[in-house]
């Protein structure tokens, strides 16, 4: 299968002790790992498209998972970061369960193409109980890419 999660990760937009406790310090964190990264220049409009997209629905998914996500202007390519909290976080999940492990994603507002298949990869993925496991117990970053990619 092609994980396109996996070639869009690096070191550097995996972080595994993610310190909010809430779904804003966890969205402001991811975006700060992107700016980080120097994948996202514009802070403002990155912040401000992904919560625009949580305000009409929450991107908590099941099984402890949120892939909050938006697009914007001034991206020219989709960029994605992933964070594992060591709490868990309300984000207003469709199984109402609390999230520990947060991908998100940014992409031009022309493009939908990617970021769909993105999405659906990411579904894939955390379809297996294993997978999120081994994710949740990822002592490094290293660690998660591997998952990713086996």
């Amino acid at each position: 299968m092609n994980m396109d999660l996996k070639s869009m990760l690096t070191r550097e937009t995996v972080c595994l002790h993610l310190k909010g406790t809430t779904k804003e310090e966890i969205i402001n964190e991811l975006i700060d790992m992107l700016v980080a990264a120097h994948k996202v220049t514009d802070r403002e409009s990155a912040l401000a498209a992904v919560m625009e997209r949580e305000n009409k629905m929450s991107t908590g998914m099941k099984h402890g998972i949120a892939i909050p996500h938006g697009k914007s202007q001034t991206l020219s390519d989709l960029v994605a970061c992933m964070g594992v909290s060591d709490a868990l976080v309300e984000f207003d999940a469709l199984d109402k369960q609390p999230c520990r492990i947060f991908i998100m994603t940014l992409s031009p507002v022309e493009k939908t193409g990617p970021h769909l298949q993105f999405l659906a990869e990411v579904s894939l993925l955390f379809k297996s109980e294993e997978k999120r496991g081994q994710i949740l117990h990822a002592q490094t970053p290293e660690d998660i890419l591997r998952i990713l990619s086996e």
